[in-house]
C-alpha cells in the first residue's frame, strides 16, 4: 500500500507539470527562479527516462498533472552508512550513549550474532526502507577485523547483484589502524579488491584507546596508502571522530596522499575534532586537503548523539560536527550522509536521506541562505562515488522524489511521509517494512 500524495499517469510518456526543483541541480538555463534557488519546470519522462526539461507551463496540459509547484528532487544518495550494524539496538543498547558505550556494544552484539544469515537479513531490511525513501545510491562501510570480513564481504556482494537496479551499492571496510601494521590489513585489502571495495579504516589504534595520535599512527598510515596503491583502491576513512583536540589525524593524512602522489579518490569522514582546534590549524589542515583532492562527509545526526555526552546530567556543550561551512568555501567538496541506524551508534533514524539532509541544515546551519546546500545530498556524494546520479538531466533515469511541499520552507517544516517516489518512471509502493520482521533475530 503506497502512501504517495498522487500518482504519476500510467503509461510510457508523460509529463509532470508546474513543478519547482532546486536550480542547482536541473541541467540548463532556467532564469524564471523561485525563492531560495528553485526553478520552475516541467518535466517530460519517456520510458523510464527524462526526456525533456521545460520552463513551467511550457509542456501540454494532456501530458499530464499541473503539481502546483511541488518540489521535485533526484533520488537522493548516501555516501556512508553501516548497514552490517543496522537495527541491532533492541538486542544490544548502548546504555551509556557515547562512542566508547557503542564500540563495546557493538563487538560483543559481533561477537554473539553477526552470522552470515544475520547481516543478511538486517542489511535486506536497511536497503528495503531505503528504497522506499527515495535512496538510489548507498557506500555502506562493514566491520572487517576477522573472521568478520569473511562473513561480510560476501554478503555484500550478493546483496549488490540482488539489489541492482534499484539501489547502488558500493562498500569500504572499517577496522582499526593498527591491523595495518599487521599481515591482517593486507589480506582486508586483498578482500576489499576482490570485491571491488575502497579500503577504509579507522585512524585510531585498537591498543591505544586512549590515544589519538600513536607513535606509529605515520607508518601505519603509509601502509593503507600503499596497499591501496598495489591494488588501485581507492580509500575511504574514519578520521577523528572525537571530542578529544589532540586527534588531528585529518592533516596526516592529507601530508601522507601529497607524499604518495596518491592518485585515488580519499573520502574522510567525521572530522569532529577539527572543530575544536585554532583557527589557525583549522585553515592549515583544510588547505592541505584541499592539496591532497580529499572530500568530506560530516555525519550530523549521529555525530550529534555521541559527541560531549556526560553520564551526569550535563548538557552538552557542542554540536559534534565538523567545519562544513569552511571546506566547502575553500572548494573541498562536502557532503553529509546517514551513517548509522538503531544500533549502539545511533539509537535512531530510518535509512531516510531526505530526513538526513533536513536535520543537517538545522544542526549545521546550512541556511540563510540554503544556496546549492541541496547537492550535499544528491549530485556531491555521487560525484564523490564516482556514479552518475543526484541531478536532473535529459536522458538520466527517472528516478525521483516528488514532494507536496512546494518549497524549502514547508519541505523543511514537515517531514515528507506522503512523497511519491518514481523509479525508471513508475511510482513504487513507499510502505516501509515493518520492524516486525526482525522480531526473531533482534530478540524482542
Amino acid at each position: 500500500m503506497t502512501h504517495s500524495f498522487f500518482q504519476p499517469p500510467a503509461t510510457s510518456r508523460y509529463a509532470l507539470r508546474q513543478l519547482s526543483a532546486p536550480g542547482c541541480l536541473v541541467e540548463g538555463d532556467f532564469p524564471a527562479r523561485r525563492s531560495e534557488g528553485l526553478v520552475g519546470i516541467d518535466l517530460l519522462v519517456e520510458n523510464g527516462r527524462i526526456a525533456a526539461i521545460e520552463p513551467a507551463g511550457t509542456l501540454p496540459a494532456e501530458l499530464g498533472p499541473d503539481l502546483d509547484a511541488s518540489m521535485v528532487l533526484p533520488g537522493m544518495v548516501d555516501c556512508h552508512t553501516h548497514l552490517d550494524k543496522g537495527h541491532i539496538w533492541p538486542r544490544q543498547p548502548n546504555t551509556t550513549g557515547d562512542g566508547a558505550g557503542a564500540a563495546k556494544a557493538t563487538m560483543a552484539d559481533r561477537s554473539a550474532h553477526w552470522s552470515a544469515e544475520d547481516v543478511r537479513r538486517r542489511m535486506e531490511f536497511g536497503l528495503s526502507t531505503a528504497y522506499a525513501k527515495g535512496v538510489v545510491a548507498i557506500r555502506t562501510h562493514l566491520d572487517s577485523l576477522a573472521p568478520q570480513s569473511s562473513i561480510s564481504f560476501p554478503v555484500l556482494r550478493e546483496m549488490r547483484e540482488r539489489w541492482a537496479g534499484r539501489i547502488d551499492l558500493q562498500v569500504s571496510s572499517i577496522a582499526p589502524m593498527d591491523i595495518f601494521l599487521t599481515d591482517e590489513g593486507r589480506q582486508l585489502a586483498d578482500i576489499v579488491a576482490e570485491s571491488g571495495g575502497n579500503l577504509g579504516c579507522v585512524t585510531r589504534f585498537g591498543k591505544y584507546p586512549d590515544d589519538p595520535m600513536p607513535a606509529e599512527l605515520d607508518e601505519a598510515l603509509a601502509n593503507v596508502f600503499t596497499l591501496a596503491m598495489e591494488r588501485g583502491l581507492d580509500m575511504d576513512l574514519h578520521v577523528d571522530e572525537s571530542t578529544d583536540p589532540r586527534s588531528r589525524t585529518l592533516i596526516r593524512v592529507a601530508r601522507t596522499a601529497l607524499q604518495k602522489d596518491f592518485a585515488g579518490r580519499i573520502l574522510c569522514g567525521h572530522c569532529t575534532a577539527l572543530a575544536l582546534q585554532t583557527d589557525e590549524f583549522i585553515e592549515e589542515t583544510i588547505a592541505a586537503c584541499r592539496d591532497a583532492g580529499i572530500d568530506i562527509v560530516s555525519l550530523p545526526t549521529v555525530n550529534m548523539y555521541l559527541q560531549d555526552r556526560s553520564p551526569t546530567a550535563r548538557t552538552p556543550r557542542w554540536r559534534g560536527v565538523t567545519t562544513l561551512h569552511e571546506m566547502k568555501a575553500t572548494g573541498l567538496r562536502v557532503a553529509v550522509a546517514g551513517d548509522n541506524c538503531r544500533d549502539p551508534y545511533y539509537a535512531y533514524g530510518d535509512h531516510d536521506m531526505l530526513d538526513t539532509f533536513t536535520q543537517a541544515v538545522k544542526i549545521l546551519h546550512l541556511d540563510h541562505p540554503l544556496d546549492d546546500w541541496i547537492k550535499a545530498a544528491t549530485a556531491t556524494p555521487a560525484a564523490i562515488m564516482g556514479i552518475d546520479r543526484g541531478t536532473l538531466a535529459v536522458g538520466m533515469p527517472a528516478d525521483l522524489i516528488v514532494l507536496k511541499a512546494r518549497n524549502y520552507s514547508e519541505m523543511l517544516a514537515r517531514t515528507q511521509f506522503d512523497r511519491t517516489v518514481i523509479r525508471d518512471g513508475k511510482a513504487i509502493d513507499t510502505s516501509l517494512p515493518d520492524y516486525r520482521l526482525l522480531d526473531d533475530i533482534v530478540h524482542l
